[in-house]
């Protein structure tokens, strides 16, 4: 009995999905439960960090921990953007950072399998193509417009530079950074959860702990380095050639 009740918690289904029909009008209802689920995550944390703000904060309060993620994000900002542009994109990336990070543990930890949907089952919102697409859209909007914005239609000179015959290439690099940002996030957050999907049935329970707490790392990373990419793209798209 047991065993059949890890084995269920481990079973993940790919490419089944569950949708709501509105006006004939598809909406991929899995992902948008667990999408908002992780955003009033980190409402509630803000809320809790800012309701009641101290010059000295406690060691154990959550301000502490909202000071540091801030701070965190400041210096990500400044490295990867520049001193002279950086302010303006830290709300940004720090929701990037925040809403994959929190989104690929909720994945690793909350055992989303136990909820029943008619179709498909919940897991992490960037364990679908559909949540990470969006965001690596997202970034590519916004550096298109950090670039316009500082430098007016003249940004696009970048596509000739150095030289006019790389025009090709670099059109081709700006379609492939909302891939590459897309399907690294998505096959690293996908392929953990099978890999630990395929140990839990496989072999005992706490022999694959190791493998998740690997997950849990490897998750943090896959956040820091989605937005370390926009922050380098954004800031690549505001920096003066000369």
């Amino acid at each position: 009995m047991k065993s059949n009740f890890i084995y269920n918690i481990a079973q993940l289904s790919v490419g089944t999905h569950f949708y709501w029909n509105i006006n004939n009008y598809q909406i991929h209802g899995q992902v948008l439960l667990t999408s908002w689920f992780v955003i009033s995550l980190i409402l509630l944390l803000t809320f809790l960090s800012n309701n009641n703000l101290k010059c000295i904060p406690l060691s154990n309060s959550t301000q502490n921990i909202t000071e540091y993620i801030t701070e965190f994000i400041v210096d990500l900002s400044k490295t990867q953007i520049g001193i002279h542009d950086y302010s303006s994109w830290i709300s940004f990336l720090g929701t990037i950072f925040l809403f994959i990070f929190i989104s690929n543990w909720s994945g690793a930890l909350i055992p989303w399998k136990i909820i029943e949907l008619p179709s498909g089952e919940l897991a992490a919102p960037t364990n679908d193509i559909n949540t990470t697409v969006a965001l690596a859209l997202l970034t590519s909007f916004s550096y298109f417009y950090a670039g316009i914005k500082k430098k007016g239609f003249s940004y696009f000179k970048r596509y000739i530079q150095p030289a006019a015959f790389l025009l090709p290439i670099n059109v081709l690099e700006d379609f492939t950074k909302p891939l590459s940002l897309s399907f690294r996030l998505f096959g690293n957050i996908l392929a953990d959860e099978l890999v630990v999907a395929v140990l839990l049935s496989l072999v005992p329970l706490f022999i694959p702990v190791p493998l998740m707490l690997l997950g849990l790392f490897t998750s943090a990373i896959q956040a820091l380095v989605f937005s370390t990419l926009a922050g380098a793209y954004i800031g690549e798209s505001v920096e003066e050639h000369h």
